[in-house]
Order: C-alpha cells, then structure tokens, then sequence
C-alpha cells in the first residue's frame, strides 16, 4: 500500500493519493492532474475513485478532469449540490485493493464536509489514518465563517465533528489535512505536515478549549474572503474538466507594448527589488509567493493578462499556480525579460524604496507622510507602528480614495512584497509620491525598533 501526499504551493493546498495493487484513489484533487496520473502509471494503478472532502473556495478542483482521464467515480458529502459527483454518507465504504476508506460526515467548515478513515485491512479494521479536508487542521481548525449568520451554529457542529468523531479514532491515527501553512482556510496551522491525532489533541490551542470557548472564538474569529471565492464555488459546483495548460505567446518588447497598448494588465512575478528598479508602466506587481493569497483581490477574470519574469524556467509554474485559481486568460509573457524590454528602449517606470532606518529617522523627524501598512488585520494587532494607518491590501483598490493625494506615502507590511504591490496599485491610480520600505516590519524590528499591539 502506497501513500502520496502532492503539495500545491501558494495555495498551500494538500492532495492525496492512495495505491494497493492495481487500484487507486485521489483524496481532494488540484485541477492539473498530470502528477496523479504518472504516480498511477508508475505503479501499473488504474485510478478508480476521486473523493472531495467538501466544496473548495480557493482552488478549482481537478475531479471532474480526473474522471474524464481515467473513467473513476467522483464522491462528495451528501450535504452539498455538486453536479459531477455522487453523494455520500457516514458510514460508507470503499475498497482501494486491501486500503479501506470510510465516510465520516464531519460539517462545521461547510455543511457537506466528510473526513475518510484509512484503515488496512491485511492487518486489521482499526483506522491507521484519516483525511480530514477543512475540518482539522494541523495546529488549527477550519474556518466557520462561510454562514455569517450562522456562525455559532457551524462553530458548534466544527466541535462536535471533531470531539465526537475524529478524536475518539485514537490518538495513534495519523493524521492528514487538505491545507498546510500558508493557506487561507487557516490561520494558526503549524509548519509541519505530520501529525497524529493524540498530539493534536493535546497541543492543538483550538482542542485545549471548553465547548462554549470553542464556539464563542470561532465566531468572533476574524477571516477575510476574497471575490475569487465566489467564483471559486460556481466553478466548483461543476469541476471544470480537461487538463491541458493554457497555451501563452512568447512576446518580444514590440509585441508586449502593442498588447499593452489594447489593454493587456501585466502582471510583474518578480522580487520587489526587482520591480521597484525597473519596470513596464502601469504594471501590477505580484511576487510570485504572494500572487495566490490576493490576485483574487485585484485582478478580475476578465482581464487580459501578460507576465514579466526573469526565470523563464519558472514560467510553467506560475502557469500552472493561475490555472490552478481559474485564470486562463494569459495573453503572452515577455522575453527575454525586462533587461530586453529596457534596451529595446521602452519607457520603464521605477518606484523609489526606503529602508527601516530611514523610516525610522523620517517618524522621529515628525516628517508629514502616511505610512500604510497593508498586512492582514491579525498582523497589524500583533504589532505595528504606531504612527501606521492600516488599510489591507485586498480591500486597497476598493478605498484608495480615503488616501491623501497631496502627500507622500511610504507602503508596508511584513517584508517589502505586499508592500511593492501596494505601492504599485497607487501607482496605477495617480498616487505620483509613492515609496515601498524594503524589509518593512521584519527590517524594523530586527532592527531594536518599538513597536505597539492592538
């Protein structure tokens, strides 16, 4: 019996992969499925079973392409209405060659969510693992905040689903959830992807409290949901079929500037260093790392894409990290990167940056200018500077007005990324006195800086 676990990065989503003899099933597929169907050509296994462990909102989900390939059925808990997949309910099980998986229905993340009890059955009925999807999380627990008027509801049902269904599997079950660190289904999940049940339920902080603590912080727990979500959950409701990546036109800087020139937004995936040195005007940046927690926010299906990089090599991951959230509208990307666009004699833009030391020397100067940090609320609480205005960056295209035109603005936020993109979302708008501080929060308290908390 073989068990894979496939990482999506940025989103930080987990997948997985069971295989005993010739059979095989997928747990919470991403949408390009070529890595699933190596592993089961590898190992000479037919793939004869998709499971969702609930209706995803922040990737699209690769069943229904997975169903197409190779023929398997695709199930999903009998609390949601999905059109590619057959309901399921607690109790049920499958048999993937001497691998068992069994229904759990464990709601509170969403209504329709399920966890699958791995057990193996050439030793024993007893569950060596279970699939968890939204509901645990490694450190943390699943979000409840997708019934706002029902929070304390689906706060209640997450407990119940986890006190009286997952817990008392036994605290040796491994266990393995569909997000890691870094994912926006979460907030305290921990670095690690192992676990085990007994150790979640003594270190967890979410299972250290009483039912009514549980309930009550879940509640009044703060997450934001970008406009991808929606989108997200209509394409979801389907599973969009096929697999091949979209194909994108290698453009030279005349062809790049002619596709700017009709519209095309261009989306810079490079350092902040690199971006605020030199760049195509008017273009939106968005460091690689930090594009799948807020393109949602700020870029529409609609748009016409193109890409800068300066790695081609790592031009199909990033490909396949949009295809991966429903972008496909990708139009070209620039070769041989900006160093050519630069000699071609383009016009280029910069953004001046400014270093923790020397925001530090205009604050005590008392020098008039507004320093926007656009990290998430929970940061900004934790600790800020007190002479910061906090605006977060998904909500910044939505209340840039409340900004002063007429003075100069410094962005920042936990290490100069969000802040470039910020800065260049001003930028876009007419903000002309704008700068990024490179480092920012991280560059100012290493550097013996005070800050203050909420």
């Amino acid at each position: 019996m073989i068990l894979e676990k496939i990482k999506s990065e940025g989103v930080a989503h987990l997948s997985y992969m069971i295989i005993d003899g010739n059979m095989a099933a997928v747990i919470d597929p991403r949408r390009d499925i070529d890595v699933y169907l190596d592993l089961a050509w590898q190992q000479g296994a037919n793939i004869s079973h998709v499971f969702e462990t609930h209706r995803n909102e922040d990737y699209v989900v690769g069943s229904q392409a997975l169903a197409q390939a190779t023929g398997a059925r695709v199930f999903h808990g009998q609390g949601g209405k999905v059109e590619h997949a057959e309901p399921v309910k607690e109790g049920q099980q499958f048999e993937i060659g001497k691998a068992r998986l069994s229904v759990l229905e464990t709601p509170g993340h969403t209504f329709d969510s399920i966890s699958l009890v791995l057990a193996d059955t050439t030793f024993s009925d007893d569950p060596i693992a279970v699939f968890t999807g939204d509901t645990l999380f490694i450190g943390d627990v699943g979000r409840t905040d997708f019934y706002p008027d029902r929070r304390e509801e689906m706060g209640a049902k997450l407990y119940d689903s986890i006190f009286n269904k997952l817990l008392p599997l036994g605290d040796g079950v491994q266990l393995y959830p569909a997000h890691g660190a870094g994912s926006v289904c979460g907030s305290g999940m921990a670095d690690r992807e192992f676990s085990t049940l007994g150790y979640e339920r003594r270190n967890n902080p979410m299972l250290q409290l009483r039912r009514d603590e549980f309930i009550k912080t879940k509640a009044e727990e703060h997450h934001y949901q970008p406009p991808y979500f929606r989108k997200m959950e209509e394409l979801n409701d389907k599973a969009p079929g096929g697999r091949a990546l979209p194909q994108v036109k290698a453009a030279s800087p005349q062809q790049f500037a002619e596709l700017v020139e009709t519209g095309m937004l261009v989306l810079d995936l490079r350092t902040p260093e690199a971006f605020c040195g030199a760049h195509v005007p008017q273009s939106l940046a968005l460091p690689s790392d930090v594009l799948p927690g807020y393109i949602g926010w700020l870029v529409t299906y609609d748009d016409e894409l193109g890409l800068v990089t300066d790695d081609p090599a790592s031009l199909e991951d990033e490909l396949r990290g949009l295809y991966r959230l429903g972008y496909e509208n990708v139009m070209a990307y620039l070769v041989p990167g900006t160093t050519a666009w630069e000699a071609s004699g383009e016009d280029y833009a910069t953004i001046p940056t400014l270093s923790a030391g020397a925001l530090k020397k205009r604050i005590d100067d008392r020098e008039d200018f507004v320093l926007l940090d656009v990290r998430t609320l929970e940061e900004y609480e934790s600790a800020h500077i007190a002479q910061a205005r906090h605006l977060y960056l998904g909500h910044l295209p939505d209340q840039m007005d409340e900004l002063p035109r007429d003075k100069p603005i410094v962005t920042f936020c936990g290490s100069g990324k969000r802040a470039a993109v910020a800065a260049a979302l001003l930028r876009r708008q007419g903000f002309s006195r704008v700068e990024n501080c490179l480092g920012s929060m991280s560059a100012y308290q290493n550097l013996g800086y005070a800050t203050t908390t909420k």
